[in-house]
């Protein structure tokens, strides 16, 4: 079981606050408390708290594609996930995790 969390600003043209993000994931820090993840830019910020399950050492997040372009906060299960994998590396995405649940298709 992971949590995530998110602000964004639509009204302004303030920074996210981290400090408003960090409080936000400390409140469900009992849906993951093995790891903390958070990503700022312009007027997002996505967090999350991580339950380590599977792929403990790489399944980070947020996490994003390829060239830092996309970034996603995930809390979910792709059961087909070793089906679509070889099709979507033979596309050209690289993947850094081999985790089915939140980051799963890591790089895509």
């Amino acid at each position: 079981m992971c949590g995530i969390a998110g602000i964004l600003n639509v009204s302004t043209d303030e920074p996210v606050s981290e400090g408003s993000l960090r409080q936000m994931l400390a409140l469900i820090r009992h849906r993951g408390p093995d790891q903390f993840g958070i990503f700022l830019d312009d007027g997002i910020g996505l967090g999350s708290a991580r339950l380590s399950i599977l792929d403990i050492g790489h399944g980070q997040q947020p996490i994003s594609n390829e060239d830092g372009t996309l970034w996603i906060v995930f809390n979910g299960e792709i059961f087909n996930y070793l089906e679509l994998r070889p099709d979507l590396e033979a596309r050209g995405h690289r993947f850094t995790t081999n985790n089915r649940h939140g980051s799963s298709a890591a790089s895509i």
